[in-house]
């Protein structure tokens, strides 16, 4: 990883640890790099080097305006406005993973079809937390591609629990 993206990262652990708002921030910039991650148009907008910085930013704000803490919002538009908008979600990833071990937690992405209620995650991080020997994090990001089940990633690890990689599993077993 280069070290820009962890000197970034480190810097938004800083500011969100002296704001005290660690845990909302970490919800809050995951949610902005997933839409990032899933839009091109926006994606391309923000690492657009032709488009001058303080337009990036403002494209930031406008997309955040009201939907976050005015922390994450800065934090997201300095990034952007310093021409990193690029890096943004590598730059984010490494924020979570760090945020993660000052927590001496792990972070998992779960994809699931349907959003889960606070209880299904709660129990969802247990479980993961068995299997991995340590605390976990968990962030649901809704996936519609996801067929019945779950897949969750953990740094390098991929559990696939949907039903389409179960069969898939049977089909191998009995093929």
């Amino acid at each position: 990883m280069p070290d820009r993206i962890d000197a970034y990262a480190r810097g938004l652990l800083t500011i969100a640890q002296a704001e005290d708002r660690l845990r909302e921030v970490e919800d809050e910039l995951f949610r902005f790099a997933r839409v990032v991650e899933g839009n091109d148009e926006l994606r391309m907008a923000l690492a657009n080097p032709g488009l001058p910085a303080d337009r990036r930013a403002a494209i930031v704000d406008e997309l955040l305006e009201g939907r976050t803490l005015a922390v994450t919002r800065a934090m997201a538009s300095f990034i952007v406005g310093a021409g990193r908008g690029h890096d943004l979600p590598s730059i984010i990833e490494r924020f979570l993973e760090l945020a993660a071990l000052e927590r001496k937690h792990e972070h998992a992405e779960v994809r699931s079809a349907v959003p889960l209620d606070e209880e299904q995650m709660r129990r969802l991080a247990d479980a993961l937390s068995r299997a991995t020997g340590k605390q976990v994090d968990v962030k649901v990001v809704v996936d519609p591609s996801v067929m019945g089940g779950l897949v969750a990633t953990i740094g390098d690890t991929v559990i696939d629990g949907t039903v389409r990689h179960k069969l898939e599993k049977l089909k191998e077993h009995m093929g």
